[in-house]
């Protein structure tokens, strides 16, 4: 895995030097939802603050609600003491995704913050949430996000 890290720090730093900006936030999520599977949480994290400083630098913020629910991710996975702090990110990421209409980012954050509440023993309030957004959807059930959702759903029944 380190070798497909430092593969992709180099991608980053090639794309950089075009001095394009746009995308680069999704690329610096990539690595760091990578990062952050390899164990370096911190690096991840890191990565994401970068990503986000593009975002405001940039006005570009498509990939915003899935930065701030990657974040929530990440700083759930250092360690419990960050629960606050991630529920926190998945609200925000909950609200970017509402009011960009991002109907997937949407989803994806509601599964974060349920799994969380799941976690925190809060079932109802995390099935209400994650069905309210799930049932929004009527197509793309074969997705991978869908069918997680119907599996979270069905296990918070």
């Amino acid at each position: 895995m380190e070798a497909s890290i430092a593969q992709m720090h180099q991608g980053l730093a090639a794309f950089r030097a075009t001095g394009a900006e746009t995308i680069r936030p999704y690329f610096l999520a990539l690595l760091a939802e990578t990062s952050a599977k390899a164990g370096q949480r911190g690096a991840g994290l890191t990565l994401l603050a970068e990503a986000l400083a593009v975002i405001n630098d940039t006005g570009e913020r498509r990939w915003e609600a899935e930065l701030y629910r990657l974040k929530g991710a990440v700083l759930l996975a250092l360690s419990a003491g960050h629960d606050a702090e991630a529920e926190t990110c998945f609200r925000q990421a909950l609200d970017i995704a509402r009011r960009q209409q991002a109907k997937s980012w949407e989803l994806r954050a509601a599964m974060s913050l349920a799994r969380l509440w799941q976690r925190q023993g809060k079932r109802d309030a995390a099935r209400q949430l994650l069905a309210e957004t799930y049932g929004w959807f009527t197509e793309g059930f074969d997705t991978a996000d869908l069918q997680e959702a119907k599996a979270l759903l069905d296990e918070l029944a």
